[in-house]
């Protein structure tokens, strides 16, 4: 990885104006980024993802709720040239959720087994012989051909049909996310261009959006042997990483980023968490990260347990979060030689999302 400082804006009370910048190499440390409605928190870390693609050669996986970065490859006409061309030289694939191309697609079968259960509402004590039936069909997947719920109702087993009827019961056949045997996602992250970003907000349902999260994570995961330096970027992590997961497949999100938190720094899975809500992320995940970027914050209640987690931010910085204008911003941590206020610059690329206007007569 590139050693180049990574330029994201101006010092705070320099009268000379002096250039900020984020230090690449340290970016091999889990992040959080958080700041409330409205203080520039998606733009902000707009700023700093451009200039990890033009400095660095970390592939980034963004999991993008809102499709705030799935502009992330059209380059503003006012960028200066340099920026410009190298943006342009990067490949930065972007994936559109809810039927829309290019496609957000996954294999169903690509899941591990848990969380193919999970995606299915299974309990391994609660539904005994579904799981187990799941468990065993396992054995089948390499020389399946032809759906997957045409197979369990060949067997011919009585857990097998309940399975296949669950399957249609849920819907979870009819989501737009599989590809049933295509390309998927995790065919396109193994290409490792320089950006992948998964649009999940168009999908109908919260399931089938939280499911299309985890394949993605999981199959991370369950890779991490290549120690493949990647930086995954998970906005609204509050929403997909809740210490108040209540559906199996947001318990099973929570443990799956928690897992990466705790283990995946020594495989070169680095999570950048970027969320409005701190309270709402899981303390396992919180506590992991070592580099902070906070944003506005009028919450007494958030500041204080920021401050606990982040020893390292100085309580006086800290503190004066309620009185960011938008676009300002504490950082702290391994990522900059000293704790700093700074005034982010402007976005090279075209912000994805927007706020819808108030129609004026």
């Amino acid at each position: 990885m590139s050693t180049h400082p990574l330029q994201i804006g101006t010092q705070l009370g320099s009268d000379a104006h002096l250039a900020a910048h984020l230090l690449a190499r340290k970016f091999n440390r889990h992040t959080f980024w958080c700041g409330q409605s409205g203080s520039g928190k998606t733009y902000a870390l707009g700023v700093a993802l451009e200039q990890v693609l033009i400095h660095t050669r970390l592939p980034i996986v963004i999991l993008d709720p809102n499709s705030d970065f799935v502009r992330l490859g059209e380059v503003r006409d006012d960028a200066p040239e340099a920026s410009r061309a190298a943006l342009s030289d990067r490949d930065i694939r972007v994936f559109l959720s809810g039927g829309d191309e290019p496609g957000l697609h996954a294999r169903f079968l690509d899941l591990p087994v848990r969380s193919r259960a999970a995606v299915l509402r299974l309990d391994p004590l609660v539904d005994v012989e579904e799981f187990n039936a799941l468990l065993q069909f396992e054995a089948d997947v390499p020389n399946l051909k032809g759906s997957v719920v045409d197979a369990l109702r060949e067997s011919g087993n009585p857990a097998r049909l309940r399975l296949a009827m669950r399957l249609e019961n849920l819907g979870i056949t009819d989501w737009d996310l599989w590809s049933w045997g295509g390309r998927s996602i995790n065919d396109e992250i193994d290409d490792r261009p320089d950006a992948i970003v998964a649009d999940l907000g168009g999908f109908p349902t919260q399931p089938e959006s939280r499911a299309a999260a985890l394949a993605i994570l999981d199959h991370l995961w369950e890779h991490r042997a290549d120690r493949i330096g990647r930086l995954i970027v998970i906005d609204e992590a509050h929403n997909l990483c809740s210490p108040d997961a209540t559906t199996p497949v947001e318990r099973r999100l929570t443990e799956r980023i928690v897992q990466i938190a705790a283990e995946g720094r020594k495989y070169g899975l680095w999570l950048l968490l970027s969320t409005q809500r701190p309270a709402k992320v899981h303390p396992n995940a919180l506590s992991q990260c070592d580099n902070l970027a906070l944003m506005r914050m009028s919450s007494a209640r958030d500041l204080a347990e920021l401050g606990e987690v982040f020893s390292f931010a100085p309580d006086e910085l800290l503190r004066r979060s309620p009185t960011f204008a938008q676009g300002q911003a504490l950082f702290a941590g391994g990522f900059v030689d000293t704790p700093r206020l700074v005034q982010m610059g402007q976005r090279l690329t075209h912000e994805g999302g927007s706020d819808v206007a108030v129609p004026l007569r």
